[in-house]
């Protein structure tokens, strides 16, 4: 009873019945498949209580039990998709994804803001959806960092405390007076460049999508390997592509 009891009670961060629910789906995402006894070497909870948490998942639905192996189960996607479709330009920027990935030959992102994160929304290029609902740095990321050129300088010295400028790699912007210098440049050109600031290697372009009464929406963008996203493209040709396809969405949403 007091186990039960202190299960409910809250643990200083939240419900803690309901943090050791999100701590045993979390290891299941990280690598599904997994017994009641490696979930409880896993998350280090006692035995019986993987043992009824999985029981009430299961029950819902929102975990699968194989043979003795527990899995993520697709009442997830169900609620992933209510997600995905939130705003009725979430939907379109989806088609507009695609068909940019299509024109490119690129892999095609749009990105939104979620508790000062950049959070994958829909993606092309793969043969899984394996990036979808991801979170990333803003200000490592072309998309994010158009999304804090959006905000004002206020917004973006709150988010420089708050969230901190980590280095992902040696090109990540972590000086809060360059990035306030680079989001002035974003603002003026109405573009973003990633410069190997997320992963040695990749370079990526990103543009900002508007709805019709022009409030922001979200992030679209493209990236790919350093040897292809020359200067010339990624200065020259890509702005002008994804400026195209972020108007078509506004088009889109104005006209259905």
């Amino acid at each position: 009873m007091n186990t039960d009891r202190d299960e409910l009670e809250a643990d200083g961060a939240g419900v803690s019945t309901t943090r050791k629910t999100f701590e045993l789906l979390e290891a299941l995402k990280a690598e599904e498949g997994l017994s009641i006894a490696e979930l409880t070497q896993r998350t280090a909870l006692p035995k019986s209580t993987v043992y009824r948490h999985l029981q009430t998942l299961t029950d819902l639905g929102y975990v699968i039990e194989r043979d003795g192996d527990y899995y993520v189960g697709f009442r997830f996607v169900e609620l992933g998709e209510q997600a995905r479709s939130r705003k009725v330009g979430y939907t379109a920027a989806k088609r507009a994804v695609f068909e940019l990935g299509q024109e490119t030959n690129e892999r095609a992102v749009f990105i939104v803001e979620e508790d000062d994160e950049a959070v994958y929304v829909h993606r092309y290029g793969s043969l899984t959806n394996t990036m979808i609902g991801q979170r990333r740095p803003l200000h490592s990321m072309a998309s994010g960092k158009v999304i804090l050129a959006e905000w004002d300088d206020d917004a973006v010295e709150t988010y420089v405390e708050d969230a901190g400028l980590e280095a992902t790699t040696t090109n990540t912007i972590t000086d809060s007076d360059a990035l306030f210098d680079e989001l002035e440049r974003i603002r003026d050109r109405g573009y973003a460049v990633n410069n190997q600031e997320h992963m040695e290697g990749l370079r990526g372009v990103a543009v900002p999508v508007y709805t019709p009464a022009d409030d922001f929406l979200g992030s679209l963008a493209v990236f790919g390997p350093t040897s292809r996203f020359t200067d010339e493209y990624v200065h020259g040709e890509l702005p002008t592509t994804l400026r195209d396809k972020a108007g078509e969405i506004k088009v889109t949403l104005a006209y259905g």
